[in-house]
């Protein structure tokens, strides 16, 4: 009798030692300062300042973020370097998947061929990164099998069955879910607080975000080659808004997590706001129509307003310029707002079915309007079986003929590879 109520009571302290031990667990978060060592990043050197280099403004600043963060007994911290040294790409994303990490924040500077360019971005993975994370996640569940004990342990655990495939997938969903409210809350903090311009918040294939098994972000805290934002990125004043604002938003992202799974900073929340359902990739990628025009603008023009990620299409001899592309609305709806911010005030965002053929024509590429070229000329020598045409005495040069706008896009790299520049995306009617 003794001995089974023993039994009982010593369930009960295991189970409730094993909750307490699981509730004191640490959120883990690995800081990336961008570059380092013989890797400088974007530099500039100015007169009454000296040498601005990435590596160095990045180092300070994940160093203040990760001083506040060490305060708080929550957070486990990692840094992916403390020093003025190059861990590689790979170095910085196996660190964090070692570490089972709950958050990878990386900081950069940026730095543009113009130096009117200036404000804030924060990327999160591309929209075609998905299946990349998911073999990344794979591979990190497949770790168990390494270890003797683990294998004993998860011995019931299939990477390749459909169930833990799709449990995966929903995972791979909530990293991204994760990450754009990561992101929304810097990028809020650096307009609401630091009074800064924030650029948005977009997808992009970067490797420390692509190879990560966690929500991760890379944030781009101002651009280098920018006269007044330069300073700022030096000045102690800038280093310590920019850290106390990312580090805001770590709190904040927090808050949101355990507001979900009933955590430490749960009971502490006023209001506990039902729980939203993962978002869910749209069908159509969204591009931000800015405007139309019947003249061409390259980057960089001002007319442009400081935007980058444009993406101008030629249709019916009007040049129509979209910015940025997305499946997510949370980040559409970012996009709308960034260009609106920055003064496209008719900005709207228009729907394009992935890799959808045209029916009633087909794509070109534009590469040259003016006067006509002569037989010596870089194009020519380059390209074969260019389509030439002249309209009020200029002349248009074309090249290709594809059907989707993504095999579109890829020409237009391909050319730009070979030192083609500035070219325009044609849809072509028959």
């Amino acid at each position: 009798m003794y001995k089974q109520n023993f039994k009982i009571i010593l369930s009960f302290l295991l189970i409730f030692l094993s909750n307490f031990m699981f509730s004191q667990k640490k959120f883990t978060i690995v800081l990336d300062a961008g570059h380092g060592g013989s890797d400088s990043g974007a530099k500039r050197s100015y007169s009454d300042i000296g040498l601005l280099a990435e590596k160095d403004v990045t180092l300070a600043i994940v160093l203040k973020v990760g001083r506040m963060l060490e305060k708080n007994k929550d957070f486990k911290v990692i840094y992916t370097r403390k020093y003025d040294e190059y861990p590689s790409l790979s170095d910085r994303t196996n660190l964090a998947n070692r570490s089972k990490a709950d958050l990878f924040v990386s900081v950069h500077c940026n730095s543009a061929a113009r130096s009117t360019a200036y404000g804030t971005e924060t990327y999160v993975q591309g929209p075609d990164q998905n299946d990349t994370n998911l073999e990344v996640a794979k591979r990190e569940n497949d770790v168990i099998f390494l270890d003797e004990k683990d294998k004993q342990t998860f011995g019931s655990y299939d990477a390749s069955s459909p169930e833990s495939l799709i449990a995966l997938k929903l995972q791979q969903s909530k990293y991204l879910e994760s990450s754009l409210l990561l992101g929304g809350l810097v990028e809020g903090n650096f307009v609401d607080k630091d009074k800064r311009f924030s650029r948005g918040v977009f997808q992009k294939n970067l490797h420390v975000l692509r190879m990560n098994a966690m929500p991760s972000v890379l944030i781009e805290t101002g651009f280098i080659n920018h006269a007044e934002e330069s300073h700022y990125l030096a000045s102690e004043k800038g280093q310590d808004e920019i850290s106390e604002s990312i580090y805001n938003a770590i709190i904040e992202y927090k808050k949101a997590v355990d507001r979900k799974s009933g955590g430490a900073y749960a009971t502490t929340t006023k209001k506990i706001e039902p729980e939203k359902p993962a978002e869910v990739a749209l069908k159509n990628d969204f591009r931000i129509l800015l405007m139309s025009a019947p003249t061409k603008y390259n980057d960089g023009d001002p007319a442009l307003k400081g935007l980058n990620y444009i993406l101008p299409i030629k249709e019916n001899g009007q040049y129509k310029y979209y910015y940025g592309v997305t499946n997510m609305s949370s980040v559409k709806d970012i996009n709308i707002k960034t260009a609106k911010d920055a003064g496209f005030r008719n900005a709207f965002a228009v729907g394009f079915m992935p890799n959808q053929k045209l029916s009633m024509g087909y794509y070109t590429i534009e590469v040259y309007v003016g006067e006509k070229l002569n037989g010596n000329s870089f194009i020519l020598q380059t390209l074969k079986d260019l389509e030439r045409n002249k309209d009020s005495g200029v002349f248009y040069y074309t090249y290709g003929k594809i059907y989707t706008l993504e095999d579109a896009v890829n020409l237009q790299k391909e050319l730009e590879s070979k030192g083609i520049k500035n070219t325009v995306i044609q849809k072509v009617y028959k």
